[in-house]
């Protein structure tokens, strides 16, 4: 092979970190490679197929540079070998290395396939010996890392594993060098008569390697905070869950409390019908059931305070068919329906009707309604649709915040109420079937509430 000029030398090593930049941004455009990479445990499956999708497109790299003349920066497989070492471990990297070393080896270059397991080798000896964050902070800006080393150990001397792996990548690629410098025909790899550029080609190395680990790293990150919103999110909805259980526990108790003297059987019936509730209570629930599970869950609250309050109030349901299979949020309901029977119709001394209503609306969405012909709110208690008393603000804040967690601008909360005539709830929100294409669009919602939090 004839020698490579300076200034094609200096050339490859501007477009090689531009080759590490493309690369290893249209890899991380693949769901399954980012999918791959930062799965913790790997089956030998997925390792075979991490390597296989990291290596293919280099591989071809490797055959430009061996058939196209001067287009040197096409290969880049010592860089990859180190990253497959130092992030997935030796054997895959040994594999990989020699895949890699494939083209090379039918060019007549026989010392790609030993010196690639070489390397494979140095860099999972390095992946087992460093913790995963030294790799995935490693940065391509060495004179910084260089710098932030030596103001650490001025302070505190100690081992920099971040160093280690720069002294690593700057070593193997001098040695490589030195190799294709004596063996030319046997091996390729840049190398340089001047020092000065042999010092770009050694320290050029560590950057080309850096390049692709801090596009994934953020990746990574990003996938971290995306798993910390949504930790985030099932801890404010079972906080929100938890804000109505005693408060409705609360609310039953004084209702069972006012029929134990009176009437004990009825009192007696009602426990059962609350132990019923808590039941359904005290065990894990999801963020969505079926609305036929969320109407069943009412039944035993209706039925205490119809006990209750006997002739007094009187319920009407006018559900559609279609829409017991729609998920919604768990607990949607009995805070809507607590809040008209409390403050709508106990204040007055006839008693009223509460309707619960549901549909599926012309546009594809569900609209639930509670409505009551009670004492309705006075104007100054609605301001911009939303409650404000904490009389009456405790469920319906709740709900209203849990719709807006879970659905985001795709739900509507409206509150109509007309002094004297009542207060009708409506929610519209999107249809959500259940099984297991449902559960799909469930989950989405909840994706898409993560957005909001995110932001």
């Amino acid at each position: 092979m004839k020698p490579v000029s300076t200034s094609l030398i200096l050339i490859t090593l501007l477009v090689e970190l531009g080759v590490a930049a493309a690369v290893s941004s249209s890899l991380a455009r693949s769901k399954t490679f980012r999918n791959l990479l930062l799965t913790t445990h790997r089956t030998i499956r997925q390792t075979a197929q991490l390597v296989t999708i990291f290596s293919v497109p280099l591989i071809l790299g490797v055959w430009i540079r061996v058939r196209v003349p001067n287009f040197l920066a096409a290969d880049i497989s010592f860089e990859a070998t180190i990253l497959l070492g130092v992030l997935v471990g030796p054997l895959a990297a040994t594999v990989g290395g020699a895949a890699l070393a494939v083209p090379a080896l039918l060019h007549g270059e026989f010392w790609a396939l030993p010196v690639n397991v070489a390397i494979a080798a140095v860099a999972g000896s390095y992946k087992r010996f460093a913790e995963s964050e030294d790799v995935w902070s490693f940065s391509p800006l060495i004179d910084l890392s260089i710098y932030r080393w030596i103001t650490r150990n001025l302070k505190r001397p100690h081992l920099d594993r971040q160093i280690l792996l720069l002294m690593l990548i700057t070593a193997m690629e001098f040695c490589t060098s030195e190799l294709s410098r004596f063996y030319p025909q046997r091996f390729f790899e840049l190398h340089s008569s001047s020092w000065l550029v042999e010092l770009a080609i050694c320290f050029c190395a560590p950057v080309v390697v850096g390049i692709p680990l801090k596009i994934w790293n953020q990746i990574r990150i990003e996938r971290k905070l995306e798993e910390q919103s949504r930790l985030l999110l099932e801890a404010r909805l079972d906080a929100l869950q938890r804000q109505i259980n005693p408060h409705f526990l609360f609310n039953t108790l004084n209702s069972i409390t006012s029929l134990v003297r009176s009437q004990p059987e009825l009192a007696r019936e009602m426990i059962v019908k609350l132990a019923n509730i808590l039941r359904i209570l005290l065990k894990d629930r999801e963020a969505f059931v079926p609305f036929a599970e969320e109407l069943a869950f009412t039944d035993d609250y209706l039925d205490i305070e119809v006990v209750r309050f006997g002739e007094k109030l009187r319920v009407v349901k006018e559900i559609a068919p279609d829409t017991l299979g729609v998920v919604v949020p768990s607990m949607l309901l009995q805070p809507l329906l607590e809040n008209s029977i409390k403050h709508g119709l106990e204040p007055r001394i006839e008693g009223g009707t509460v309707t619960l209503r549901s549909r599926i609306t012309d546009d594809g969405r569900l609209l639930v309604e509670v409505e009551d012909d009670g004492v309705g709110m006075a104007p100054e208690r609605r301001v911009a649709g939303e409650l404000r008393t904490s009389g009456t603000g405790i469920g319906m804040r709740n709900v209203k915040e849990r719709m807006e967690v879970l659905y985001g601008t795709s739900a509507h909360v409206e509150i109509e109420s007309r002094p004297g005539r009542g207060t009708k709830v409506s929610l519209l929100m999107p249809v959500l079937e259940g099984g297991a294409g449902g559960w799909e669009m469930v989950r989405e919602a909840v994706g898409n509430a993560l957005k909001g939090i995110g932001r």
